[in-house]
């Protein structure tokens, strides 16, 4: 049976046409909306060093209205990496609308590998038949006990549905290698429920990049990837002429290997600031955030929690208000119960003060029963720690100081926890959210 649903496409591409960087760039995009609905594309990953006006997010754009066009102009400052984009509201992301951002080497800045044949990029994610005004009118009225947008239909590959022996005449992605080269695959899941584990047939990966960091290298089998986050792995041709299938499977469960993904501090590449900061182990936390992302019922409908408060999102945006009125009638600031569980599930507009050049420790605790991923625009998360249970202080004696990755989004566990420090040099009121789509459009989010 053929479904036949329609896309959101960039430029008539889905997934949408590769945004090529240079470390330090300015990048302009203009961005027209042809659709009948208001739009705002997001910048996953991307630290906007000029302001936080530019971060495609319903809190500091205002929506671009149909037909009508908004140009975005941010600075890749001190990045390099794999990173997307994606459209950030009115549950956009289902239908479509992403596509690959690379941010490159300095030309005299050497890449810590030797130079693959060719690259690829991988943009896979879950997909669901039933188009996203039916899936977004569904989520907003179900209760707590349905299971509606939990189990997708399919994982597509570049936007191309996987191969089976049924659907040999239909198009599915491909790649063509030559035996004996080594190629670099950059693997997006930008999905927006699953997690997946990437394998393939009869070869070994390489991990040398996430996004936002060069890694030290390990040889994988399978690499798991989270919503939202992005490796590079390096995979050597070695097999003899045949076809070697590319494999995703909702499997994520695998807590040793991301213990085991840390910085390269011998790559010569951009850093995120403070610049020079190889290691975190002699710096001063000024702020530690500990947030629970749950699930509750309000007024009888399903919404999702960090720290008993789903976000609503205000009439205005929160930059225009802050701008104007110091967020008077719009927004209360530091109301938000950084570390109380103890209110009762309820609405607000969540928005917390950040110490401007200060350490923020945040220890995201997830009390769902399955995997979620938490991303701050912004800035980058130097990810010091995983572990079972509630978090206490003492966790820290277990936390990786010396080489913690640095990137942009980060998973967490089901009943489990994850620490990061964050540097907050970067000036502006910031999106920090669940990277599962419904989890973030029924107010799994707040603003620092």
């Amino acid at each position: 049976m053929i479904y036949m649903l329609q896309v959101i496409t960039i430029n008539g591409k889905f997934p949408g046409p590769l945004i090529n960087a240079t470390t330090n760039d300015v990048v302009i995009v203009n961005v027209f909306n042809n659709m009948n609905e208001s739009l705002l594309i997001t910048w996953n990953g991307i630290q906007h060093r000029l302001n936080s006006w530019q971060d495609g997010v319903s809190g500091t754009n205002c929506a671009i209205e149909p037909g009508k066009n908004w140009t975005y102009v941010f600075q890749v400052k001190d990045q390099i990496g794999t990173f997307t984009y994606f459209p950030s509201i009115n549950f956009h992301k289902v239908a479509g609308g992403y596509g690959p951002i690379h941010v490159n080497n300095l030309k005299v800045i050497a890449v810590p590998f030797p130079k693959p044949e060719a690259e690829f990029d991988l943009l896979i994610g879950d997909w669901f038949r039933t188009d996203y005004k039916s899936l977004r009118s569904s989520i907003q009225d179900r209760r707590l006990s349905t299971q509606i947008f939990e189990f997708p239909d399919a994982i597509l590959m570049n936007g191309k549905r996987p191969y089976t022996e049924l659907s040999v005449s239909e198009e599915y992605e491909s790649f063509t290698v030559t035996k004996g080269m080594t190629y670099r695959f950059r693997i997006s899941n930008v999905g927006t429920v699953m997690s997946f584990n990437f394998r393939i047939q009869k070869h070994k990966m390489v991990l040398v990049e996430t996004e936002g960091s060069y890694t030290n290298q390990i040889t994988l089998d399978s690499l798991d990837v989270h919503v939202g986050q992005s490796y590079s792995v390096l995979i050597t041709a070695h097999q003899n002429e045949a076809d070697y299938f590319i494999v995703a499977t909702p499997k994520m469960f695998k807590i040793n290997q991301a213990k085991s993904i840390r910085w390269n501090l011998t790559a010569g590449a951009a850093r995120p600031n403070p610049q020079g900061t190889f290691n975190v182990s002699n710096i001063t936390l000024a702020q530690t955030f500990i947030l629970h992302g749950s699930k509750g019922e309000i007024n009888g409908l399903s919404r999702y929690l960090v720290n008993n408060v789903s976000y609503l999102t205000p009439e205005t945006p929160l930059k225009l208000a802050d701008l104007f009125a110091n967020g008077s009638g719009v927004y209360q600031l530091d109301q938000f119960p950084t570390h109380s569980m103890n209110a009762a599930a309820a609405y607000g507009v969540s928005i917390v003060s950040g110490i401007h050049k200060g350490w923020l420790e945040i220890v995201f605790k997830n009390d769902l029963d399955v995997m979620d991923s938490w991303h701050l625009d912004g800035f980058g998360f130097y990810v010091v720690g995983f572990g079972n249970g509630d978090w206490t202080p003492a966790a820290r004696e277990t936390y990786n100081i010396f080489d913690p990755v640095v990137r942009s989004t980060v998973q967490v566990y089901p009943r489990k926890w994850t620490a990061v420090y964050v540097f907050l040099d970067n000036t502006g009121m910031w999106n920090l959210r669940s990277q599962h789509l419904k989890n973030w459009y029924l107010g799994q989010e707040l603003f620092i």
